[in-house]
């Protein structure tokens, strides 16, 4: 497993990997590098999804998943050089959001800005209960652009979504779980316990299936009904002549644990 400058990467259980964004002295803020490592992640399971079946995402230490965007690193940015960069983020997006592996975010703390954006990312989300969750580019005269007014809208509704982003203002862990921005809150000891135990159901899933139903679910929520139904049912089909599809039936039958093995 190769070494990243801004990120560890490793496998706590059978076919899961984590993702752990690794500048915990600066908040685990959002610099050029860490942009640069997480495309290379993610292409990297975009080309070869076949290894994991599940990938976590969260943040080194307790205070804080990504405290957004590394202010210190634009200070001083000229124009030309602070464009080059959000190139790098919208690189980014585009890899984690092409990821065909299912992705849970493990919030262990603030989430802001681009944090909030790369835990959007994913497909659902846990937090610890003392997590905390702004889009607060309103305040530095920007805006979103790593995906927040898209995703955040998708999650949260427009209205919701747009008080967040308007605001700047933050919100906390159980805001975040009655808006729909989280799936569940922790206690912070057993954050990691709950999203593993999540990620292992997942892992021991059928990996084709899990793919092409991230897939529908992605594709198709941005469909007519008609046409959506139509790309749910191709999806199915490939499933069909699948060596997985038999061993489900079979160990069904058997009344046994399947063995999946992505065929």
């Amino acid at each position: 497993m190769r070494d990243y400058e801004t990120l560890k990467l490793d496998q706590p259980a059978a076919h899961i990997l984590r993702v752990t964004l690794n500048r915990p002295e600066a908040s685990n803020a959002l610099n050029t590098q860490m942009g640069l490592d997480l495309i290379a992640v993610f292409d990297g399971l975009n080309a070869d999804p076949s290894t994991y079946r599940c990938v976590v995402v969260t943040g080194a230490g307790e205070r804080a998943f990504c405290a957004g965007g590394d202010l210190k690193q634009r200070l001083g940015m000229d124009d030309v050089a602070w464009q080059a960069q959000h190139i790098v983020f919208e690189r980014m997006v585009r890899a984690m959001h092409l990821c065909p592996v299912p992705m849970i975010a493990a919030l262990n703390g603030a989430a802001y800005g681009g944090g909030c954006e790369i835990a959007l990312c994913c497909d659902f989300a846990y937090a610890s209960e003392h997590a905390r969750f702004a889009m607060s580019e309103v305040t530095l005269g920007i805006m979103p652009g790593a995906g927040g007014t898209q995703n955040l809208a998708r999650a949260l509704g427009t209205r919701r979504a747009k008080e967040m982003l308007l605001t700047g203002s933050p919100i906390n862990a159980a805001q975040a779980l009655e808006w729909g921005l989280v799936n569940r809150v922790c206690a912070s000891d057993r954050l990691m316990v709950e999203v593993m135990e999540t990620a292992e159901r997942i892992a021991g899933n059928a990996p084709l299936s899990t793919r092409q139903i991230k897939q529908s679910v992605t594709v198709g929520s941005q469909m007519d009904l008609a046409s959506a139904l139509m790309f749910e049912i191709e999806a199915y089909n490939r499933l069909v002549p699948t060596e997985d599809r038999r061993e489900g039936v079979a160990a069904f039958n058997e009344k046994r644990k399947p063995v999946f093995k992505g065929r």
